[in-house]
């Protein structure tokens, strides 16, 4: 038995928990991080979300408050079923300007399905001419990861340049089985790369999607802002539940 569903709606975007809402993270001291870039232009246009952002955005101590620039999150987490597997599939394209040749992670776009009972993140990251597909257990703020008898925290990337069309849009599907503890990558209908053994129980997953940086901040602080630009395109997610 299997269940299909479209999350979209990204007419609503500016209405704060219709459908989507601003990513960010609650800290210690009571204050939201937002990941919102003030001067980012938004477009919804024949039902494709459109963002266009001059990263200035940093945080000089908090890795993951620093990576992400601008991004949103689905108001609702999708439950993961426990006997069966889930998928998640779109388009994306990316275009930036002013980033470092050949440097995925100077600024790119994301598909992130983001479990925030276990801390794990199962990811697509998209530049202009090549994509990552990640897999982690991440030290998400206020988030308790699961003991673990192996590495407890973990992102590992695998970058590829081949199978999509650089500066255009193609899909990207993210497989999850829950009870074989399998995640399958999909880019443009072709297996890209396959994780057996996740240490996890994954249980919902946060869709986000977002204008993001990977630069390790240094012991001055952030590095990951100097004026390049990333452009942004949204499909509607398609959201399959299968029943094993």
């Amino acid at each position: 038995m299997s269940d299909t569903w479209t999350l979209g709606d990204f007419y609503t975007i500016l209405d704060e928990g219709a459908t989507w809402k601003i990513g960010g993270f609650q800290l210690p001291d009571g204050t939201f991080w937002k990941y919102r870039e003030p001067e980012a232009v938004v477009i919804v246009r024949n039902g494709i979300l459109y963002v266009r952002a001059a990263i200035s955005r940093a945080n000089d101590k908090v890795q993951i408050l620093d990576n992400a620039k601008h991004m949103y999150y689905s108001n609702e987490s999708v439950k993961v079923p426990e006997s069966g597997e889930i998928s998640f599939e779109l388009q994306i394209r990316a275009r930036t300007a002013g980033t470092a040749p050949g440097d995925l992670y100077d600024g790119y776009v994301s598909l992130n399905l983001l479990d925030f009972t276990t801390g794990g993140a199962l990811d697509f990251f998209v530049g202009n001419d090549q994509y990552a597909s990640v897999y982690a257990v991440l030290p998400f703020p206020g988030v308790q990861v699961p003991e673990s008898e192996g590495t407890k925290y973990f992102c590992v990337f695998k970058e590829e340049k081949e199978g999509f069309q650089p500066r255009e849009f193609n899909t990207y599907k993210i497989t999850y089985n829950r009870p074989n503890d399998e995640v399958v990558f999909y880019v443009n209908g072709t297996e890209v790369r396959r994780e057996r053994h996740a240490p996890v129980k994954f249980n919902e997953f946060t869709v986000a999607l977002g204008i993001m940086t990977e630069k390790d901040l240094t012991p001055e602080g952030s590095v990951s802002a100097h004026g390049q630009t990333v452009i942004a395109e949204w499909s509607p997610i398609t959201i399959e539940v299968k029943e094993l």
